[in-house]
C-alpha cells in the first residue's frame, strides 16, 4: 500500500528542504518506498479534518491504510521499522541508531529552534542582542560535543542510520548561520548526508511543491 505524507501547500522555508516533511520524504527515498503528498495550506492545517491526524495542526502526516501517525521523528522510525536499510540488524547497533534518532530531536534541535525563534520573531525585542548569543554558545556546546563523538568518521554509529537522517535533518537547520562553519567535521559530515541521493530526491521533489506553488 502507497503512503500519503502531508506537506506545505506553500513552505514558508522557499523551498529549502527545512519543513519537517523533507526528512520523512528523504527516508522514503532511502528505503525505495514510493509515496504520494497531499499539500494543504495553513488554513486547512487547523480544521477538524487535518488535527483528526495531527492534533497539534502542523505537519507532516503519514497514512498508510489505518495507521495514521504524527511528528517526524515518529514516522521516520516507523519506516525505519517497516524497511530494510535505515537500522542495523544487530540490536545492540540498532538501539544506538535510535538512541541517536532521540538526540537529534530532544537533545540538539531545542537550541537551534530557540535561535530561529530569536533571530525571526524577537529581533525587535530590547533584549535581543543580549539573548541570541547565550542561545548560540549553548548551540555550540551541543555541536562540540556531537563534533568530539563524531571525530573523522563518516557517520555516527558505523553505517549511515535513521540516526545520521535525523542528525543531518535538525544540523541543516542552521545553513546560513555560520555556526556550523567552526566544526569543520560536522559541516562535512552534513555535506555527506546531503550529498546521498536519496537525499537529492527528496529534495528536489520537495522543491518542486515551492517551484510551482510561486508560478501560480
Amino acid at each position: 500500500m502507497t503512503p500519503t505524507i502531508t506537506a506545505f501547500e506553500r513552505s514558508p522555508d522557499r523551498g529549502r528542504g527545512q519543513a519537517r516533511d523533507m526528512r520523512v520524504r528523504w527516508a522514503l527515498e532511502e528505503v525505495d518506498q514510493p509515496y504520494d503528498v497531499r499539500l494543504v495550506s495553513f488554513s486547512e492545517m487547523k480544521k477538524p479534518a487535518h488535527r483528526a491526524l495531527h492534533p497539534f495542526g502542523q505537519i507532516p502526516t503519514y497514512e498508510e491504510g489505518d495507521l495514521a501517525l504524527f511528528e517526524s521523528g515518529a514516522i521516520v522510525f516507523h519506516i525505519a521499522e517497516r524497511h530494510g536499510g535505515l537500522l542495523p540488524d544487530d540490536a545492540n547497533a540498532r538501539a544506538r541508531a535510535i538512541t541517536w534518532m532521540f538526540a537529534a530531536v530532544s537533545t540538539l534541535e531545542p537550541p537551534i529552534l530557540e535561535r530561529e525563534t530569536a533571530v525571526l520573531l524577537e529581533r525587535d525585542e530590547t533584549w535581543h542582542e543580549k539573548r541570541l548569543p547565550r542561545v548560540e554558545d549553548r548551540i555550540r556546546k551541543r555541536l562540540a560535543d556531537l563534533s568530539a563523538h563524531l571525530g573523522d568518521a563518516d557517520w555516527l554509529d558505523g553505517a549511515f542510520s535513521a540516526g545520521d537522517l535525523m542528525m543531518v535533518g535538525v544540523l541543516r537547520r542552521l545553513n546560513g548561520s555560520g555556526i556550523l562553519d567552526e566544526y569543520p567535521n560536522l559541516s562535512a559530515y552534513l555535506a555527506r548526508g546531503e550529498a546521498r541521493p536519496a537525499f537529492k530526491r527528496a529534495f528536489d521533489a520537495q522543491l518542486a511543491v515551492f517551484t510551482a506553488a510561486s508560478t501560480s
